[in-house]
C-alpha cells in the first residue's frame, strides 16, 4: 500500500487474512511535501513529484524484496486540488507498475476510520477520528466500526503553514491567526450536535504520532510506545508553547520529533489542538492504524474469492 500524502509519502507492506488479521511487515514514512505551493498556485510542483518518485524508487524494490501479490496507492488532498494531480497519478501508476488513483475527501476519511478501528474492542462509545494531514483534516464519526458522519476540512500543516507562518520562529500573531482560522474552519465542518455527542477520540497521522513521541522524550521512534498512547490536551498545548517559540533549526533536535517535519509541527499542534477543542476532548488516544491500514484492508476483501 502506498499512501502519496501531502507532506508525506508512505509504504505498508503487510500480510493480510482472509479474516481480516493485520501483520505489518515493512512500515515506511518519508517527508516529501508534495503539497508545496499547491494552495498558491494550484499545480503540483515539479520538483516535489521528483522527490515522491525518488522515495517510491526505493519503496518498489522493498515491494519487489518482500514479493508483493496485490499493491494499490493513493493521493489525497494535494493531488485531488491540483490541475495535474490526475495525471501524476498515471504518471506513477505506469512508472511503478501499481493501480494509483486520487480519492476524494469522503474516501479518505473512510479509509481511515476502518484503518483506525479495525483492531480495537468494541465498546460503545461515539468516537471521532481525526486525521491531521499536509493539505486537509479529516474527521469521521461512529460508534465502534460503524462510522455515520465524516467531514474533509482544507485544513492541513503544509497548507496552514504556508499560509499563516512566515516568520521562524512565527509571531504570536500568526499563531493566533492559524488558530483562529482553523477553530472556524473545523466548527463550520462538524456540526455542533455532531461534536457535543462525541464521547471519545482517535488520532492518527504524523502530527499525532509526533507528539506521542515528544511527550515521551523518545530519542528514536518507537511504534510500541506511540500506538495506544493517551494524549493529554494540556500536552498538546505545552509542546505548542514550547516549539512554537523555537527556530526552526532547534525544532530539528526536539527528542521525538523527525527533523523532517520541523517545519510544518507547529501548524500540526495548532490543528490537532484546535480539533481536540471542537470536540471538548481532555485526551485522544494516538493510533498507528490509519488509511494505510483500511486501504489493505480493502485491498485484501477485494481479492477475496466470493463465498
Amino acid at each position: 500500500m502506498l499512501d502519496l500524502g501531502s507532506n508525506s509519502t508512505r509504504l505498508l507492506i503487510a500480510e493480510v487474512t482472509p479474516d481480516g488479521g493485520v501483520t505489518e511487515l515493512v512500515r515506511r514514512s518519508t517527508v516529501t511535501r508534495l503539497g508545496h505551493r499547491v494552495d498558491a498556485t494550484g499545480r503540483l510542483d515539479e520538483a516535489a513529484m521528483q522527490r515522491v518518485m525518488d522515495v517510491l524508487d526505493d519503496y518498489r524494490a522493498m515491494m519487489d524484496a518482500h514479493d508483493v501479490q496485490a499493491a494499490t496507492g493513493v493521493l489525497t488532498a494535494a493531488a485531488r486540488e491540483a490541475s495535474n494531480g490526475s495525471a501524476f497519478a498515471a504518471r506513477v501508476a505506469e512508472r511503478y507498475d501499481v493501480e494509483v488513483s486520487v480519492i476524494d475527501g469522503d474516501r479518505e476519511a473512510a479509509l481511515t476510520f476502518t484503518g483506525a478501528t479495525s483492531a480495537r474492542p468494541a465498546d460503545g462509545r461515539r468516537t471521532v477520528v481525526i486525521d491531521v494531514g499536509g493539505g486537509s483534516t479529516e474527521f469521521v464519526v461512529g460508534v465502534d466500526r460503524q462510522a455515520d458522519f465524516h467531514a474533509s476540512t482544507r485544513a492541513g500543516v503544509v497548507r496552514q503553514t504556508e499560509r499563516h507562518l512566515h516568520d521562524d520562529p512565527p509571531t504570536r500573531e500568526q499563531l493566533a491567526a492559524l488558530r483562529a482560522e482553523a477553530a472556524e474552519t473545523f466548527a463550520a465542518a462538524v456540526p455542533a450536535d455532531i461534536r457535543t455527542g462525541v464521547e471519545a477520540g482517535i488520532a492518527v497521522a504524523g502530527t499525532a504520532t509526533s507528539c506521542a513521541a515528544m511527550a515521551q522524550g523518545l530519542g528514536r521512534y518507537d511504534g510500541a510506545l506511540v500506538h495506544g498512547y493517551r494524549l493529554a490536551r494540556a500536552t498538546v498545548e505545552d509542546l505548542l508553547e514550547r516549539l512554537g517559540t523555537m527556530p526552526e533549526s532547534e525544532r530539528r533536535h526536539v527528542p521525538g520529533l523527525d527533523p523532517d517535519r520541523a517545519g510544518v509541527i507547529v501548524a500540526g499542534l495548532c490543528l490537532q489542538l484546535e480539533a481536540m477543542l471542537a470536540f471538548d476532548l481532555d485526551e485522544i488516544e494516538v493510533s498507528e492504524h490509519d488509511l494505510l491500514r483500511g486501504a489493505a484492508l480493502e485491498l485484501a476483501r477485494s481479492l477475496r474469492p466470493a463465498a
